[in-house]
Formats: structure tokens, sequence, C-alpha cells
């Protein structure tokens, strides 16, 4: 089981970026939640297994929103995160 946490800056706000990191979770059995913030960016804390986890990873870098675009993501192991049931959108 793989835990992390991202920050991802760029065009990422008002894009349905959110709503498109749930849909993709949700296809690759990654629980977590994403949400925005006043900076701008967008935060994900994402939990699944390690080939999960790489993939959502590889595809948030890529922005999963035809709208969006993706200009840095800060990636960390988070180990303490807490187990999710499923992959939420926190406002």
């Amino acid at each position: 089981m793989k835990k992390v946490s991202m920050n991802i800056q760029g065009h990422v706000q008002g894009v349905g970026f959110r709503y498109t990191a749930k849909t993709l979770a949700d296809q690759l059995g990654v629980t977590g939640n994403v949400r925005n913030e006043e900076d701008g960016s967008v935060t994900i804390n994402a939990v699944g297994k390690n080939k999960a986890i790489d993939e959502f990873v590889l595809k948030i870098k890529n922005s999963p929103s035809p709208s969006g675009h993706v200009t840095y993501v800060d990636i960390s192991d988070s180990p303490y995160l807490e187990d999710f049931e499923q992959f939420t959108i926190t406002i």
C-alpha cells in the first residue's frame, strides 16, 4: 500500500480538475481526497496499491482535466495518512 500527498500547481482551479481527479481515482481504486487551496493550487492525498498510485500520479502530472494545465507537482510519501474508504472532493 502506498500513501502520497501532492500539491499541484498551474491552471488547476475552475477547470474541473478535482472532478476528473476523483473519476480517475475511482477508476484506479485509489482512495483519499482532493481540495482547492487559497493560493490557486490543488492538494491531493491518495492511498492505494503501488501500481495504482504510480499510474494516478503520472496522469495527474499530465492533467486529467482537458481544460487544465499542470506546471508543477510536489509529491511526498505520507506513510501516516489515514486510510480512506473512498476518494472525496473536499471544499
